[in-house]
């Protein structure tokens, strides 16, 4: 393990395996550490020197008094800035939101992948009306099950099947031990506004994941996102939802993988 000093001075742990170019990956909310990528790792080790980052509050990286999404950004971009050469970027879900805006702060990054990025747009919510009061409520009286399955069902729109996959999972218990940081998160995520302008200029390659089943605000944010970015693209997961990385790794990585080799 490794830790990389944020700007704010908070310490992120990064975990790396494999040798090749390096690709760092960002895991979303309700998740931690390595286990969130589970599934791939054997098949992206073989190809890349992984980063795997412990966003901040998550498993051995520290956390500050106070919260603030941008301390997130930074956190990132500093993890990318302490690598020796340039970087693949991969975020997932919140983890794809702080990646973004990740790449407005590093000039460090070869490609950018994003998996529907969670994204609030005018209009189209990610989080139905009393939701986050609810998981508020629900991190009072100590329900770290009742916050997860929340976010996964009422939010992500998971089927109880794939619920059910991720609670058999080796990281479920690394989820709940972080389930503490999803009303904060999601708050974080409401009040987020993403204004297209403001990547007009941004030039790195980029790939947008998005599974041909997951509900229309993901998709919703996943287009604009893929709109405001020019050298962009999209790529469907046919028959997936939002955590193709666990229900279809073999698909996951071989779109993550066609996209990071193709020349530049």
């Amino acid at each position: 393990m490794e830790k990389v000093t944020s700007p704010d001075g908070t310490t992120i742990a990064c975990y790396r395996r494999g040798t090749g170019t390096p690709l760092v990956l960002v895991h979303g909310s309700g998740a931690a550490n390595a286990l969130a990528w589970l599934a791939v790792l054997a098949m992206l080790e073989a190809r890349f020197s992984l980063v795997i980052v412990d966003r901040r509050g998550h498993g051995k990286s520290s956390d500050s008094p106070t919260y603030a999404i941008e301390r997130e950004f930074e956190d990132i971009a500093a993890v990318v800035d302490s690598l020796g050469e340039p970087a693949y970027l991969l975020g997932h879900s919140f983890g794809a939101l702080c990646a973004l805006e990740a790449a407005l702060l590093t000039r460090n990054l070869r490609k950018l992948v994003l998996y529907e990025p969670g994204i609030s747009l005018p209009g189209v919510s990610l989080y139905p009306a009393g939701v986050i009061e609810r998981l508020e409520s629900l991190l009072a009286v100590g329900d770290r099950e009742g916050i997860l399955t929340m976010l996964y069902h009422e939010v992500v729109g998971m089927p109880t099947d794939e619920i059910e996959q991720l609670r058999s999972s080796r990281a479920w218990p690394a989820r709940l031990a972080t389930a503490h940081t999803l009303p904060r998160e999601s708050r974080a995520e409401e009040q987020y506004t993403f204004e297209a302008q403001r990547f007009k200029m941004l030039q790195t390659p980029t790939l947008l994941l998005l599974g041909s089943d997951s509900p229309p605000v993901l998709k919703a944010a996943t287009e604009t996102v893929a709109a405001a970015l020019p050298n962009s693209r999209i790529a469907v997961l046919p028959g997936q939802q939002h955590i193709a990385m666990y229900t279809a790794p073999d698909l996951f990585v071989g779109e993550l993988v066609r996209f990071l080799l193709e020349p530049l």
